[in-house]
């Protein structure tokens, strides 16, 4: 067994900026410290603890060192199924395992991931749960392949099989990701394949395949623990060794070479996209692996190429050509290989030669003008941020400490990849350029409309896609609660025996402290974490204060606002942001408008300043408001395409009615948004935007004093104006369930929303509604939505149940997107869960529920955005800073008999609206059965 201690020290670098600081100067070359302890087991397993006490949580990270790259042609998505499998059941936590488990101990959900490379499963859990998480992933690993039978088999098949439709077959460009990498990699290539892997080969798999596949790689030889939190590191180390230590070593595992992709030709490919109603081009450049010196100097070249209004791309494709809303180029780094996807996705009827041509003229202007020092800081200024965001939780942490030691064999390689990262120079970034993208060849994607292939790039040849069949009853039905009949796998001690919980780990408020500047309420929480501090303005109103024939309004006045200052262009505005390393994002809400900053703690000052000049200053560029207006009619064009977008749209409109502002879509319609003047958009900042309606939330690295004065400027020049927010009529309940269905034809899912007007948060019944819905939806895989459509029956990838409101009443949804061809079923079993939800209502129900919103306060504060979230809470409702407290008590205090009469009174299944969008020429008919009446088609064809 080895053994070592180690402190990870990484150095922020000082950046020059353009304002001197004044509110608080900064120190130079601030230590930024994650201590690690790394042993490993006799049978290979490796260990790495990390220590944070600044709250109650542990993060618990068991990460196997397989993904879809160990998997061999015609045998693909084994890994990926694995990561579904291993939560259901194991010998000793039995039927639900792990899922379990985690709605009991209070865990942010048993959640998992695949790479090419890497299987991961996660959570955060209460510090008193510690043992019992240990014991669990313990018994997973090395207890759990005899509980998979042929009946568990085939259920997840068809949960995956969702999954594959609700992010690829059933989505707008879903396919473009196989195509790529069909034509990118040989077929010889582990990186040929997707990590969710084709319907044919799940379908084909066996019992036997699956068996040998999990015995040959989820071996402790092949996995890292981490632990990430506040606990006793010495006890820990007992406690994996006692659930770990006998499980026996696998075969030796030999790594992988690194193998690059390599093109000879550049390779053309269309496909004419059943859910896409813009065309879209997507160039793929092979690069390098992940942590190669090279990918560091890649990512800034990309960065600068793409994002932000000074990019080549953005000043050809968008300002210049007016082409697309937007170019992105993504760098997918891999242990084997690299990739950099260039995305455009054109207007209207773009022909894309015309995409691809704009692009080789960006290429050309980075050519010859290279890249700035200052660009190339502001950069880099903005890669120091996002390394410390990814490292402010035990979560993020713990997975980035798992995948240094995985893939380098140091957890502490941080500090050798933040030296990499602020190292990169303009040279660099030049000769990357001229080595992986300069005249070098690359795949090229043309994805468009159905009947419009004229619009794709000359000389492409069509890409083999297989398109699934979604046929009535073809899936056999099979019952995965079965009780599997095997031996034992022996161990030296009972361990079926869960182990008991620690020491109460109880929630802790963190110390809130509040001021006042005049009219602006201020709420801040300090805490020293990462050097990062996270603000958040809320100016009440948003999108209730626009007039129905003008909706959008909201929407583009946030835009604008980023759209350059008085002082400052576009261009400039951004660059001075991001030179601070912050980002400043202004977002519409049906309720306010928000603006969002995450700063260094060094810049805070600066940033803040930028933000009361983005506030008090807006520019009213003429150029930026046609090309907001350009780019929002494309998303809402886009839309139209996306079955999902079109459900939520839909259900908003039955729910509300067409005349209430609460049913319109946040970017508005085309008629209202064409119809928008600039003076209209002014009309709306002079008239809405008030410190009387303004609280400030801030959180992170900063004290109370240093925030107050850094918002004196902003106090003094915004003069308050009286701004009366509108009183809404009140939806009503439905008398009767009514069914609706929006057609989308040839849809491989269905889209369902089912519910209808509900509460207010402030109500009083609000609250323990919440309660009665977590054993319903709320509860994800302790749900019995879950259990039953999921688990049961495979009919969906996920569903939830869930009531949300403000001051005003929400709405009660269950949401889900289901095979198509079980839509009618699904509907049926939902209704049933619904009808006989109260009466069924059990104490261990009520039991589950308690354990799980009483254990889960622990974590209810662990990350900015949690502690925004409260800060937003107590100024939005005036509730109390400890009402998380006081919710205990109500949970505490709840009985079966008060959810049973909530049940009766708030889930009625005959008094909701049944949206389904989905394909009508199969499932239309078939809804009448539902008992609702006959159903409505929202969107007739002529020909229907």
């Amino acid at each position: 067994m080895k053994k070592a201690l180690c402190y990870l020290v990484l150095l922020t670098s000082t950046f020059t900026t353009f304002h001197s600081i004044s509110a608080q100067e900064p120190i130079k070359n601030p230590k930024f410290e994650v201590n690690y302890q790394k042993f490993v087991l006799d049978n290979g397993l490796e260990v790495v603890f990390h220590i944070d006490r600044s709250d109650p949580v542990v993060a618990v990270n068991l990460t196997a060192h397989v993904g879809s790259a160990r998997e061999i042609a015609g045998r693909t998505g084994f890994a990926h199924l694995f990561e579904h499998l291993l939560f259901l059941e194991s010998e000793n936590l039995g039927k639900g395992g792990l899922d379990k488990l985690s709605a009991k101990i209070g865990g942010s959900g048993a959640n998992g991931s695949t790479s090419r490379d890497r299987t991961n499963y996660l959570q955060t859990v209460p510090k008193d749960a510690l043992e019992k998480m240990i014991w669990a992933e313990a018994d997973k690993l090395g207890w759990f392949i005899n509980t998979v039978t042929v009946p568990v088999l085939e259920k997840e098949k068809q949960v995956v099989k969702n999954e594959k439709r609700q992010s690829s077959d059933n989505a707008p460009y879903g396919h473009n990701w196989y195509v790529i990498d069909q034509n990118l990699y040989p077929q010889d290539h582990p990186y040929n394949w997707q990590v969710i892997g084709s319907l044919a080969d799940l379908q084909a798999a066996t019992l036997d395949d699956v068996k040998q596949f999990f015995k040959r790689w989820y071996v402790p030889n092949n996995v890292t623990l981490t632990l990430a939190g506040d606990f006793d590191p010495v006890q820990a180390k007992q406690w994996v060794e006692k659930y770990f230590s006998e499980i026996k070593a696998g075969e030796k595992i030999t790594p992988l070479k690194k193998r690059a992709a390599k093109l000879t030709e550049t390779k053309k490919r269309y496909h004419e996209d059943n859910f896409a109603n813009q065309p879209q081009l997507t160039r793929t450049y092979p690069t390098v692996e992940q942590y190669h010196p090279d990918s560091y100097a890649l990512n800034v070249l990309f960065e600068y190429l793409a994002n932000g209004k000074s990019a080549p791309l953005y000043k050809v494709l968008v300002e210049e050509k007016q082409l697309v809303p937007g170019a992105t180029i993504y760098h997918q780094t891999s242990e084997l290989a690299g990739q950099a996807y260039l995305i455009a996705r054109a207007y209207g009827d773009i022909d894309l030669d015309q995409v691809n041509s704009g692009i080789d003229q960006a290429f050309k202007q980075f050519e010859k003008d290279g890249i700035s020092e200052q660009n190339l800081q502001r950069i880099l200024a903005t890669q120091e941020t996002n390394f410390y965001n990814q490292l402010s939780s035990v979560l993020g942490k713990g997975a980035q400490l798992a995948y240094y030691n995985i893939y380098t064999g140091d957890p502490g390689y941080a500090a050798t990849e933040i030296e990499a990262i602020l190292s990169v120079t303009a040279e660099d970034v030049k000769r990357v350029y001229n080595q992986y993208i300069k005249n070098k060849h690359y795949v090229v994607t043309s994805f468009v409309p159905k009947g419009k292939l004229g619009l794709a790039v000359q000389g492409s040849t069509q890409a083999k896609v297989t398109e699934e069949q979604v046929v009535q009853g073809a899936e056999k039905q099979v019952n995965p609660n079965v009780v599997a009949s095997y031996t034992k796998t022996p161990s030296t001690f009972d361990r079926s025996i869960e182990p008991d919980y620690g020491e109460s780990a109880d929630a802790i408020v963190p110390d809130i402290w509040q001021g006042q500047l005049d009219n602006i309420q201020v709420l801040g929480i300090e805490v020293h974490e990462v050097p990062l501090v996270d603000v958040e303005l809320v100016i009440d109103g948003g999108q209730l204060l626009e007039p129905l024939n003008k909706v959008g309004m909201a929407n583009i006045l946030a835009q604008m606002l980023t759209s350059g200052t008085k002082n400052k262009s576009p261009e400039a505005l951004e660059n001075a942001i991001k030179q601070l390393g912050a980002s400043i994002s202004v977002s519409a809400n049906k309720e306010d408008i928000r603006i969002k900053v995450n700063t260094l703690a060094k810049n805070y000052q600066q940033t803040m300043d930028l933000v009361t000049e983005i506030l008090l200053e807006p520019r009213w560029d003429k150029k930026e408001f046609a090309l907001i207006k350009q780019q929002t009619l494309s998303q809402i064009r886009q839309q139209q395409a996306d079955p999902r977008s079109v459900a939520n749209n839909t259900f908003n409109e039955l729910i509300y009615g067409e005349n209430n502002i609460r049913s319109k879509n946040i970017l508005g319609n085309k008629s209202a948004v064409e119809a928008i003047s600039l003076e209209d958009i002014q009309s709306f900042y002079q008239n809405n935007l008030s410190p009387n309606l303004t609280r400030i939330h801030v959180v992170g690295a900063i004290a109370k004093k240093a925030v107050l004065g850094s918002l004196s400027t902003l106090r003094a020049k915004w003069p308050a104006i009286k701004v009366t927010l509108p009183k809404l009529t009140t939806a009503n309940r439905p008398s009767e369930s009514k069914v609706y269905f929006y057609d989308i034809p040839g849809a491989k899912q269905t889209v369902v929303n089912i519910g209808y007007p509900a509460l207010a948060t402030t109500d009083k019944d609000y609250y323990p509604a919440t309660i009665m819905n977590y054993i319903l939806g709320g509860g994800s895989f302790a749900s019995q939505l879950t259990q039953e459509l999921r688990e049961g029956k495979g009919y969906t990838y996920g569903i939830f149940s869930g009531f949300s409101g403000t001051k005003d009443p929400g709405i009660f949804r269950i949401f889900s997107q289901v095979r198509s061809n079980v839509t009618l079923e699904s509907a049926q079993l939902i209704k049933e869960i619904l009808e006989n939800y109260g009466k069924n209502y059990s104490q261990q129900d009520l039991a589950t529920s308690k354990s799980f919103l009483i254990k889960s306060n622990a974590r209810a504060f662990e990350t900015a955005n949690a502690k925004l979230g409260l800060l937003n809470n107590i100024s939005k409702y005036n509730w109390p800073k400890n009402y998380v407290k006081q919710r205990e008590k109500t949970v505490n205090n709840i009985k079966v008999k008060d959810v049973k009469a909530l049940a009766d009174k708030y889930l009625l299944a005959n008094q909701m609206i049944w949206l389904f969008v989905g394909d009508a020429n199969t499932q239309l008919a078939r809804m009448k059965a539902l008992g609702f009446g006959e159903p409505v088609l929202l969107n007739p064809a002529k020909d229907h």
